[in-house]
């Protein structure tokens, strides 16, 4: 099945998106410099792009750079006066990405901040609210950070967090899987939290049996 699954993402990347050198190059430079494949598939990428682009975001936010492939298609989506802030907790991840956005040509409006990303958030008063937030970073914060989303967005926010389905793992409340008890612990507050109307759908392909949640703020 996996393999099926596979093909249907290669299907689709043929089809919907074609090659990309860029992209490609990004890729390439991140597994040279050891990092975990674990950026988002090709096809989900461009989800990102055009949901950025549906919502009208001019400003976005991400948690979550690793080597900036997401990063790439969220900046993509930008108008050309608009503006990407993304986290990033490990240095050697940041510079991967940094390199990969200089060749792009968007390091004008993508700003990678270093750190912890909740002490990052944190500084960010007085902010113009974000039109869109991308979060993939350490799962077991994801209720952190959807709270910040919220308070640095503004309504009609559209918030995307990515593996929340954890190969089935969410439906397991004994688990001490970090990724499954903050997936867990995500659906409580969005179903509990009147500021945030949400969903979320299972995913399969490239990356395996796994989902994000969608959620717009009130």
């Amino acid at each position: 099945m996996t393999d099926s699954w596979d093909r249907v993402d290669t299907y689709i990347g043929e089809k919907l998106i074609g090659d990309d050198a860029i992209l490609a190059a990004a890729l390439a430079h991140n597994s040279e410099n050891g990092l975990p494949p674990i950026d988002v598939s090709a096809a989900q990428g461009k989800m990102l792009y055009l949901l950025a682009q549906m919502a009208g975001a001019r400003r976005i936010l991400e948690i979550g750079t690793l080597g900036g492939y997401s990063t790439i298609w969220l900046a993509r989506a930008l108008p050309d006066d608009g503006a990407l802030v993304t986290l990033e907790v490990d240095p050697k991840h940041a510079r991967v990405a940094q390199a990969n956005l200089d060749r792009t040509g968007l390091s004008d409006r993508a700003e990678i901040r270093v750190g912890p990303a909740m002490d990052s958030l944190a500084a960010m008063t007085d902010v113009a609210p974000f039109d869109m937030v991308f979060i993939d970073a350490d799962k077991q914060r994801n209720v952190d950070y959807v709270a910040e989303a919220i308070r640095l967005g503004r309504s009609g926010t559209t918030i995307i967090v990515d593996n929340v389905v954890r190969e089935g793992g969410v439906l397991d409340p004994a688990s001490n899987d970090p990724g499954i008890v903050g997936a867990r612990a995500l659906f409580d507050f969005l179903q509990s939290d009147p500021r945030i109307d949400a969903t979320a759908l299972q995913t399969v392909g490239a990356k395996g049996w796994d989902g994000f949640v969608l959620a717009r703020v009130a």
